[in-house]
């Protein structure tokens, strides 16, 4: 009975730890999110794309048109209401929960914080702020919700098909730029561009959940490794049997492909089962058949 107290509470102690992990990589990124907007993005006066750079734009449009003032908080979330429905159907409960504490979070912050200038280089501004929005973005991911608006379609887009949908979205965004630049000045729209290029890249390099990899490892151990392939990934694997030209002797190659965040820790397991094995990793450029995603939630 006190066995059975102690696991429960360690399993309850450790789902906490969770969601304490996660909504601190939300407050971390929603934190900075609103600096990159109150510094670089303010200081450049660029429009970062996606649903932010829109409210920016309308902020901007209200302002200089009309002489209103309207908060950047009310119009995030109005324009995010749509794409949250669609996530909470399609995508999964908690990761549109943790989305929204996001946006709200993120939207408040950048309506109380104080603006202040790092730089009055427009190109810096572009490029540094580009990195910061992507690491804002990245913490999301990794605490399994998004920053929202634009996200929300390119990962409803990466469930559905199965492709990685970021540089998709970048076209919408250069879209929503070019307007602000018939409206406001081709210079900064571009270097706005700029800005969600470099972010939209950096984003494509460390976040490979959507990469597909394929792996060819050929070892003295196969049903070893096919275990540690399946139980790190979840993925199957399908076992060839040849031959090995230089010791004329029996090897065996498993070909497995798995997401490309599953590549380090697949990696390690292996080398852990056969220290001799040989792997041989290729970038997957399309995939046709069942590929298991694991769930947001």
């Amino acid at each position: 009975m006190q066995q059975e107290i102690r696991t429960i509470s360690e399993r309850a102690l450790g789902g906490l730890g969770v969601y304490v992990k996660r909504i601190f990589l939300i407050c971390c990124g929603a934190l900075l999110m609103a600096v990159n907007i109150k510094t670089f993005v303010r200081a450049g006066n660029l429009f970062p794309g996606g649903f932010t750079g829109l409210a920016l734009l309308i902020q901007r449009v209200a302002e200089q048109y009309f002489s209103l003032k309207i908060p950047y908080s009310p119009i995030v979330i109005l324009l995010n209401s749509v794409p949250v429905v669609i996530s909470f159907k399609y995508i999964g409960r908690r990761f549109t929960l943790y989305s929204c504490l996001m946006i709200v979070l993120s939207s408040v912050l950048t309506d109380i914080l104080p603006g202040f200038n790092i730089t009055q280089d427009v190109l810096l501004a572009s490029v540094f702020g580009g990195l910061l929005s992507s690491v804002a973005v990245y913490l999301c991911l990794l605490a399994g919700a998004t920053s929202g608006g634009t996200d929300f379609i390119a990962i409803f887009i990466s469930e559905k098909f199965g492709k990685d949908a970021w540089n998709y979205i970048l076209i919408f965004n250069a879209a929503i730029l070019c307007a602000a630049g018939i409206m406001f000045g081709w210079n900064r729209a571009l270097y706005s561009i700029l800005f969600q290029f470099t972010s939209t890249q950096m984003l494509n390099t460390v976040y490979k959940r959507y990469q597909k990899v394929t792996m060819f490892v050929i070892t003295d151990k196969a049903a070893d490794v096919y275990k540690a392939i399946h139980d790190t990934t979840n993925h199957d694997a399908t076992l060839f049997t040849g031959t090995g030209c230089y010791g004329n002797t029996r090897r065996d190659m498993l070909y497995s492909v798995v997401s490309g965040d599953d590549v380090r820790a697949v990696t390690k397991k292996i080398k852990e089962t056969d220290p001799h094995a040989f792997i041989n990793i290729v970038h997957s450029q399309q995939i046709l058949g069942k590929f298991y995603v694991r769930p947001n939630d």
